[in-house]
Protein backbone atom coordinates (compact mmCIF):
# COMPACT_ATOMS: atom_id res chain seq x y z
CA UNK A 1 0.00 0.00 0.00
CA UNK A 2 2.91 2.38 1.00
CA UNK A 3 4.10 2.46 -3.08
CA UNK A 4 0.56 3.52 -4.45
CA UNK A 5 0.27 6.22 -2.16
CA UNK A 6 3.60 7.73 -2.59
CA UNK A 7 2.59 7.19 -6.48
CA UNK A 8 -0.62 9.24 -5.89
CA UNK A 9 1.40 12.06 -4.05
CA UNK A 10 3.84 12.25 -7.26
CA UNK A 11 0.86 12.49 -9.13
CA UNK A 12 0.24 16.16 -8.41
CA UNK A 13 3.96 17.40 -9.09
CA UNK A 14 3.60 15.78 -12.92
CA UNK A 15 1.12 17.52 -13.78
CA UNK A 16 2.02 20.95 -12.66
CA UNK A 17 5.26 19.92 -15.06
CA UNK A 18 3.01 19.92 -17.79
CA UNK A 19 1.78 23.47 -17.54
CA UNK A 20 2.48 25.39 -20.23
CA UNK A 21 4.81 28.62 -20.19
CA UNK A 22 3.03 32.28 -20.01
CA UNK A 23 3.34 34.21 -23.02
CA UNK A 24 5.57 37.06 -22.40
CA UNK A 25 3.87 40.77 -22.22
CA UNK A 26 2.79 42.58 -24.91
CA UNK A 27 4.90 45.60 -26.09
CA UNK A 28 5.00 48.40 -23.99
CA UNK A 29 3.12 51.41 -26.43
CA UNK A 30 5.79 54.11 -26.58
CA UNK A 31 4.66 57.99 -27.41
CA UNK A 32 7.95 58.87 -30.06
CA UNK A 33 8.68 61.48 -32.57
CA UNK A 34 11.01 62.08 -35.58
CA UNK A 35 13.56 64.33 -35.73
CA UNK A 36 13.00 66.15 -39.15
CA UNK A 37 15.12 69.34 -38.83
CA UNK A 38 18.39 70.84 -37.67
CA UNK A 39 17.57 73.57 -34.70
CA UNK A 40 19.52 76.26 -36.60
CA UNK A 41 18.69 80.35 -36.86
CA UNK A 42 15.78 79.90 -35.04
CA UNK A 43 13.68 83.32 -34.28
CA UNK A 44 12.28 84.34 -31.09
CA UNK A 45 8.60 85.56 -31.41
CA UNK A 46 6.61 87.32 -28.28
CA UNK A 47 4.32 89.55 -27.65
CA UNK A 48 4.53 93.32 -26.55
CA UNK A 49 2.61 96.32 -26.15
CA UNK A 50 3.16 100.04 -27.18
CA UNK A 51 3.80 102.80 -24.75
CA UNK A 52 4.97 106.14 -24.65
CA UNK A 53 8.76 106.80 -23.81
CA UNK A 54 7.96 109.46 -21.86
CA UNK A 55 5.36 109.92 -19.84
CA UNK A 56 4.98 112.35 -17.09
CA UNK A 57 2.43 112.74 -14.76
CA UNK A 58 1.25 116.15 -13.09
CA UNK A 59 0.19 117.82 -10.33
CA UNK A 60 -0.99 120.80 -8.43
CA UNK A 61 2.02 121.61 -6.35
CA UNK A 62 -0.30 123.33 -3.68
CA UNK A 63 -3.83 122.13 -2.01
CA UNK A 64 -6.65 123.84 -3.30
CA UNK A 65 -9.83 123.53 -5.16
CA UNK A 66 -9.87 123.16 -8.56
CA UNK A 67 -12.24 125.78 -10.51
CA UNK A 68 -11.27 124.52 -14.80
CA UNK A 69 -10.22 122.01 -16.53
CA UNK A 70 -9.54 122.55 -20.14
CA UNK A 71 -8.17 119.42 -22.02
CA UNK A 72 -10.03 115.89 -21.70
CA UNK A 73 -8.03 112.16 -22.31
CA UNK A 74 -7.08 112.49 -26.25
CA UNK A 75 -6.27 115.66 -26.16
CA UNK A 76 -3.47 117.26 -27.68
CA UNK A 77 -1.17 119.50 -25.81
CA UNK A 78 2.06 121.75 -26.29
CA UNK A 79 3.97 123.02 -23.41
CA UNK A 80 3.02 125.59 -21.10
CA UNK A 81 -0.73 125.17 -22.06
CA UNK A 82 -3.18 125.71 -18.79
CA UNK A 83 -4.59 122.28 -18.63
CA UNK A 84 -6.61 123.11 -14.84
CA UNK A 85 -7.07 125.76 -12.66
CA UNK A 86 -7.55 126.14 -8.84
CA UNK A 87 -9.26 128.75 -6.64
CA UNK A 88 -6.50 131.18 -6.19
CA UNK A 89 -8.28 133.13 -3.52
CA UNK A 90 -6.30 132.17 -0.77
CA UNK A 91 -2.73 132.88 -2.79
CA UNK A 92 -3.77 136.34 -3.40
CA UNK A 93 -4.27 137.18 0.18
CA UNK A 94 -1.54 135.14 1.23
CA UNK A 95 0.41 137.51 -1.23
CA UNK A 96 -1.01 140.71 0.32
CA UNK A 97 -0.36 139.70 3.49
CA UNK A 98 3.30 138.86 2.96
CA UNK A 99 3.64 142.03 1.19
CA UNK A 100 2.24 144.32 4.26
CA UNK A 101 4.99 142.03 6.05
CA UNK A 102 7.76 143.15 3.87
CA UNK A 103 6.24 146.48 4.31
CA UNK A 104 6.46 146.27 7.81
CA UNK A 105 9.88 145.10 7.99
CA UNK A 106 11.29 147.65 6.19
CA UNK A 107 9.68 150.32 8.11
CA UNK A 108 11.54 148.87 11.24
CA UNK A 109 14.48 148.44 9.57
CA UNK A 110 14.85 151.84 7.98
CA UNK A 111 14.33 152.86 11.70
CA UNK A 112 17.08 151.07 13.05
CA UNK A 113 19.58 152.30 10.27
CA UNK A 114 18.59 155.90 11.39
CA UNK A 115 18.99 155.00 14.99
CA UNK A 116 22.14 153.29 14.57
CA UNK A 117 23.77 157.11 12.75
CA UNK A 118 22.35 158.43 15.49
CA UNK A 119 24.35 156.76 17.98
CA UNK A 120 27.42 156.53 15.96
CA UNK A 121 27.05 160.40 16.31
CA UNK A 122 26.90 160.43 20.14
CA UNK A 123 29.66 157.62 20.40
CA UNK A 124 32.18 159.97 18.27
CA UNK A 125 31.36 163.02 20.86
CA UNK A 126 31.89 160.39 23.69
CA UNK A 127 28.14 160.87 24.78
CA UNK A 128 27.58 156.99 25.01
CA UNK A 129 29.75 154.21 26.18
CA UNK A 130 30.74 150.84 23.31
CA UNK A 131 28.49 148.94 24.57
CA UNK A 132 25.60 151.26 24.21
CA UNK A 133 26.14 151.34 20.76
CA UNK A 134 26.86 147.92 20.03
CA UNK A 135 23.33 147.11 21.30
CA UNK A 136 21.91 148.99 18.19
CA UNK A 137 24.26 147.80 16.03
CA UNK A 138 23.23 144.38 17.01
CA UNK A 139 19.43 145.63 16.69
CA UNK A 140 20.44 146.15 13.09
CA UNK A 141 21.77 143.30 12.20
CA UNK A 142 18.39 141.18 14.03
CA UNK A 143 16.07 143.89 11.77
CA UNK A 144 18.41 143.06 8.53
CA UNK A 145 17.71 139.21 8.87
CA UNK A 146 13.99 139.98 9.32
CA UNK A 147 13.45 141.63 6.29
CA UNK A 148 15.13 138.91 4.20
CA UNK A 149 13.29 136.73 6.17
CA UNK A 150 9.53 138.54 5.23
CA UNK A 151 11.01 139.35 1.48
CA UNK A 152 11.86 135.54 1.14
CA UNK A 153 8.51 134.19 2.75
CA UNK A 154 6.92 136.48 0.30
CA UNK A 155 8.61 135.74 -2.89
CA UNK A 156 7.40 131.94 -1.89
CA UNK A 157 3.86 133.13 -1.53
CA UNK A 158 3.79 134.75 -5.01
CA UNK A 159 5.50 131.70 -6.28
CA UNK A 160 2.41 129.89 -4.32
CA UNK A 161 0.36 131.62 -6.07
CA UNK A 162 1.23 131.16 -9.62
CA UNK A 163 1.30 127.31 -8.65
CA UNK A 164 -2.72 127.43 -8.85
CA UNK A 165 -2.43 127.17 -12.85
CA UNK A 166 -1.20 123.73 -14.11
CA UNK A 167 0.54 123.69 -17.13
CA UNK A 168 1.63 121.25 -19.33
CA UNK A 169 5.79 120.44 -18.85
CA UNK A 170 5.85 118.34 -22.47
CA UNK A 171 4.47 118.48 -26.34
CA UNK A 172 2.58 115.56 -26.14
CA UNK A 173 -1.18 113.70 -25.65
CA UNK A 174 -3.06 113.30 -22.70
CA UNK A 175 -3.57 109.97 -21.18
CA UNK A 176 -5.10 110.39 -18.69
CA UNK A 177 -6.66 113.09 -16.14
CA UNK A 178 -8.83 113.17 -13.10
CA UNK A 179 -9.87 116.88 -12.20
CA UNK A 180 -13.02 117.85 -12.01
CA UNK A 181 -14.16 121.56 -11.16
CA UNK A 182 -15.26 121.77 -7.75
CA UNK A 183 -12.66 118.90 -6.77
CA UNK A 184 -10.52 119.50 -4.16
CA UNK A 185 -6.86 117.97 -4.54
CA UNK A 186 -4.12 117.90 -2.54
CA UNK A 187 -0.76 119.01 -3.63
CA UNK A 188 1.41 116.46 -5.30
CA UNK A 189 -1.97 113.62 -6.27
CA UNK A 190 -1.89 112.92 -9.64
CA UNK A 191 -4.00 115.39 -11.81
CA UNK A 192 -2.79 114.42 -15.58
CA UNK A 193 -0.35 112.65 -17.60
CA UNK A 194 0.75 113.64 -20.43
CA UNK A 195 2.47 111.07 -22.99
CA UNK A 196 5.29 112.41 -25.38
CA UNK A 197 4.04 111.13 -29.00
CA UNK A 198 7.74 111.52 -31.07
CA UNK A 199 8.93 108.44 -29.25
CA UNK A 200 7.52 105.10 -29.25
CA UNK A 201 8.79 102.18 -26.71
CA UNK A 202 7.18 98.64 -27.08
CA UNK A 203 7.37 96.36 -24.04
CA UNK A 204 8.14 93.08 -24.14
CA UNK A 205 8.76 90.56 -21.24
CA UNK A 206 11.42 87.90 -22.67
CA UNK A 207 11.98 84.68 -20.73
CA UNK A 208 15.21 84.07 -18.86
CA UNK A 209 15.90 81.09 -20.68
CA UNK A 210 16.00 83.39 -23.86
CA UNK A 211 17.74 86.46 -23.00
CA UNK A 212 21.31 85.09 -24.29
CA UNK A 213 19.61 86.15 -27.48
CA UNK A 214 18.66 89.50 -26.57
CA UNK A 215 21.16 92.48 -27.25
CA UNK A 216 21.37 96.28 -26.98
CA UNK A 217 20.88 97.97 -29.91
CA UNK A 218 19.85 94.61 -31.83
CA UNK A 219 17.67 94.85 -34.92
CA UNK A 220 13.91 93.93 -34.61
CA UNK A 221 10.94 93.56 -36.22
CA UNK A 222 7.48 93.96 -35.30
CA UNK A 223 3.95 93.67 -36.83
CA UNK A 224 0.64 95.46 -34.78
CA UNK A 225 -2.08 92.95 -33.96
CA UNK A 226 -4.63 95.65 -35.76
CA UNK A 227 -2.65 95.58 -39.03
CA UNK A 228 -0.80 92.46 -39.47
CA UNK A 229 0.06 93.37 -42.90
CA UNK A 230 2.93 96.93 -42.24
CA UNK A 231 6.26 95.62 -40.90
CA UNK A 232 7.92 98.38 -38.36
CA UNK A 233 11.64 97.85 -37.32
CA UNK A 234 12.82 98.82 -34.12
CA UNK A 235 16.04 98.39 -31.54
CA UNK A 236 16.44 97.10 -28.56
CA UNK A 237 16.87 100.06 -26.10
CA UNK A 238 17.20 98.80 -23.30
CA UNK A 239 17.58 95.68 -21.26
CA UNK A 240 16.07 95.32 -16.80
CA UNK A 241 18.99 94.13 -15.10
CA UNK A 242 16.65 92.19 -12.89
CA UNK A 243 13.89 89.35 -13.65
CA UNK A 244 10.33 90.14 -12.34
CA UNK A 245 10.26 87.87 -9.12
CA UNK A 246 6.71 87.00 -10.32
CA UNK A 247 6.88 86.16 -13.74
CA UNK A 248 11.12 85.51 -13.53
CA UNK A 249 10.87 87.52 -16.78
CA UNK A 250 13.17 90.46 -18.26
CA UNK A 251 11.15 93.74 -18.83
CA UNK A 252 13.26 94.88 -22.83
CA UNK A 253 12.26 97.54 -24.09
CA UNK A 254 12.66 98.35 -28.03
CA UNK A 255 12.25 101.77 -29.65
CA UNK A 256 9.86 101.68 -32.24
CA UNK A 257 11.46 103.58 -35.51
CA UNK A 258 9.50 104.09 -37.94
CA UNK A 259 6.17 104.52 -35.52
CA UNK A 260 3.23 106.42 -37.46
CA UNK A 261 0.06 107.75 -36.79
CA UNK A 262 -1.74 103.86 -36.26
CA UNK A 263 0.71 103.17 -33.91
CA UNK A 264 -1.61 103.74 -30.81
CA UNK A 265 -0.54 103.62 -27.08
CA UNK A 266 -1.90 100.73 -25.67
CA UNK A 267 -1.60 98.40 -28.92
CA UNK A 268 -0.33 94.48 -28.85
CA UNK A 269 2.60 94.00 -31.09
CA UNK A 270 4.34 91.01 -32.41
CA UNK A 271 7.81 91.59 -32.28
CA UNK A 272 10.20 89.04 -33.71
CA UNK A 273 13.90 88.50 -32.66
CA UNK A 274 16.36 87.36 -35.57
CA UNK A 275 18.12 85.11 -34.70
CA UNK A 276 22.06 85.06 -34.60
CA UNK A 277 24.05 83.38 -36.80
CA UNK A 278 24.78 79.59 -36.28
CA UNK A 279 23.07 80.36 -32.59
CA UNK A 280 22.52 76.38 -32.35
CA UNK A 281 24.30 75.01 -35.45
CA UNK A 282 24.59 71.28 -36.08
CA UNK A 283 22.11 71.10 -33.15
CA UNK A 284 18.59 69.58 -33.01
CA UNK A 285 15.77 70.57 -30.60
CA UNK A 286 13.76 67.55 -29.09
CA UNK A 287 10.79 68.15 -26.21
CA UNK A 288 12.19 68.58 -22.43
CA UNK A 289 10.68 65.80 -21.30
CA UNK A 290 12.54 63.56 -23.65
CA UNK A 291 16.15 64.38 -21.98
CA UNK A 292 16.89 62.23 -18.50
CA UNK A 293 19.65 61.98 -16.62
CA UNK A 294 21.86 58.97 -15.70
CA UNK A 295 25.14 59.14 -13.46
CA UNK A 296 25.25 63.23 -14.06
CA UNK A 297 24.85 62.86 -18.38
CA UNK A 298 21.52 63.77 -20.14
CA UNK A 299 20.69 60.89 -22.18
CA UNK A 300 17.53 60.10 -24.64
CA UNK A 301 16.35 56.84 -25.54
CA UNK A 302 16.09 55.92 -29.19
CA UNK A 303 13.97 53.61 -31.37
CA UNK A 304 15.88 51.71 -33.37
CA UNK A 305 14.03 49.17 -36.46
CA UNK A 306 13.60 46.07 -34.12
CA UNK A 307 11.32 48.60 -32.01
CA UNK A 308 13.57 48.18 -28.98
CA UNK A 309 14.85 51.36 -27.12
CA UNK A 310 18.48 51.85 -25.84
CA UNK A 311 19.77 55.23 -23.96
CA UNK A 312 22.18 57.53 -25.61
CA UNK A 313 24.61 60.10 -24.21
CA UNK A 314 24.00 63.50 -25.51
CA UNK A 315 25.51 66.60 -25.06
CA UNK A 316 22.52 69.16 -24.19
CA UNK A 317 22.80 72.97 -25.24
CA UNK A 318 20.07 75.72 -24.42
CA UNK A 319 16.89 75.04 -22.81
CA UNK A 320 13.71 76.93 -24.86
CA UNK A 321 10.28 77.29 -24.51
CA UNK A 322 10.01 74.79 -27.96
CA UNK A 323 12.33 72.06 -25.94
CA UNK A 324 15.91 71.76 -25.12
CA UNK A 325 18.55 71.89 -28.09
CA UNK A 326 21.13 68.91 -28.00
CA UNK A 327 23.97 69.68 -29.55
CA UNK A 328 25.64 66.53 -30.11
CA UNK A 329 24.88 62.55 -29.79
CA UNK A 330 21.67 62.93 -32.23
CA UNK A 331 21.13 63.27 -35.69
CA UNK A 332 18.06 64.28 -37.89
CA UNK A 333 16.40 61.11 -39.07
CA UNK A 334 16.28 59.54 -36.10
CA UNK A 335 13.15 58.22 -33.89
CA UNK A 336 13.39 58.77 -29.99
CA UNK A 337 10.76 58.21 -26.83
CA UNK A 338 9.23 61.72 -25.72
CA UNK A 339 6.87 60.30 -22.67
CA UNK A 340 7.31 57.86 -20.09
CA UNK A 341 11.26 58.00 -20.55
CA UNK A 342 12.03 57.37 -16.79
CA UNK A 343 10.32 53.80 -17.20
CA UNK A 344 11.93 52.46 -19.80
CA UNK A 345 14.97 50.20 -20.03
CA UNK A 346 17.83 49.10 -22.20
CA UNK A 347 16.60 47.06 -24.80
CA UNK A 348 12.89 47.06 -24.03
CA UNK A 349 10.71 45.96 -26.62
CA UNK A 350 8.53 48.56 -27.47
CA UNK A 351 4.92 50.01 -29.65
CA UNK A 352 5.75 52.96 -31.28
CA UNK A 353 3.04 55.70 -31.02
CA UNK A 354 4.03 58.73 -33.19
CA UNK A 355 3.15 62.36 -31.37
CA UNK A 356 0.76 63.83 -32.96
CA UNK A 357 1.72 67.35 -33.90
CA UNK A 358 0.08 70.91 -32.96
Amino acid sequence: MRPLHLGLLALPLLVACDKPVEAPPPPRPALIMKITETATNTEMSLVGRVQPRYESAQGFRINGKIIERRVEVGAKVSKGQVIARLDATDSQLNVAAAAAEVASAEASHALAVAEVLRQRQLFAKKFISASALDIHEAELKASSARLAKVKAQANISGNQSQYTTLTADRDGVVSFIQAEPGQVVAAGSIIVKIADTRTVDVLVAVPESRMAEVKLNAPVYLKMWADQQKLYTGKVREIAPEADPATRTFDVRITLENADTAVKFGMTAGVKFPAAANETAGGVIVPSRAVTASNGKSQVWVLLEDHTVHARDVQTGAFREDGVVISSGLNAGETIAVAGVHTLTENQLVRPVLETQP
